[in-house]
């Protein structure tokens, strides 16, 4: 099954006042393995970068001034993205956000029958516990050394591996095998018929090796026991 997992970076938190969405970056998995198809862009948002939001991701007015608008690569987003699922975390933001700049492209929106929240599954599998990004990378051992600021490609990256262990870890050999006829999964046999065992035979030395042994011991020089 494919599935799309994306993040979305933004002048702010709110597309209806006038927030822009200014960098997405997506993830394609194939039954849960990351095929290493993306895409990813940045996008000039048409009004000047918020200090705070600026802090978040990095995205400076002066770095977004000569990108394009998000009305220049509607097309090829769709057509990456396709009908398949899209996974988020917190993903009714990205939704909005996503679906706003769709409508102002005369684009239709993204439905919501197609959205995947991992910060939902994280809640539900781990009730109580931390559930930010950085959270559940820590929690299922994922690598965020290099994440100093929030960026849409990398957390994207990061939440792909944590989707797949929200979602069952990596023993999905089964599943795959069910659905590639190109994939083989070799499972071992272990036979549960009980064996019969038989009682040892007994091989007491004749009085003759005995005699053979006792001379042998008697013609080496200093042993360790007649110390």
């Amino acid at each position: 099954m494919r599935e799309i997992v994306f993040d979305t970076e933004t002048t702010g938190l709110d597309p209806v006042s006038g927030d822009r969405l200014v960098e997405i970056g997506c993830i394609e998995l194939v039954n849960k393995v990351p095929t290493g198809s993306r895409f990813h862009a940045y996008f000039n948002p048409g009004r000047s970068m918020p200090l705070a939001a600026e802090r978040v991701h990095g995205l400076s007015d002066v770095f977004l001034a000569d990108k394009p608008q998000f009305v220049e690569h509607v097309l090829e987003l769709l057509e990456f993205l396709g009908d398949a699922p899209l996974v988020a975390h917190n993903a009714q933001f990205d939704f909005g956000f996503l679906n706003h700049e769709l409508g102002l492209c005369g684009h239709p929106e993204v439905g919501m029958h197609r959205m995947i929240d991992t910060l939902s599954l994280a809640r539900r599998r781990h009730p109580g516990a931390k559930h930010t990004l950085d959270a559940l990378c820590s929690r299922y051992g994922v690598d965020r050394s290099h994440r100093v600021l929030h960026g849409a490609l990398l957390d994207a990256e990061l939440l792909a591996q944590v989707y797949v262990e929200l979602t069952g870890g990596r023993q999905i050999g089964l599943e795959l095998a069910a659905e590639s006829s190109q994939t083989v999964v070799e499972v071992a046999v272990v036979s549960t018929r009980r064996r019969e065992f038989r009682p040892p035979r007994l091989h007491a030395p004749s009085a003759a090796e005995l005699a053979r042994h006792k001379a042998f011991v008697g013609t080496l020089d200093s042993p360790l026991w007649a110390q």
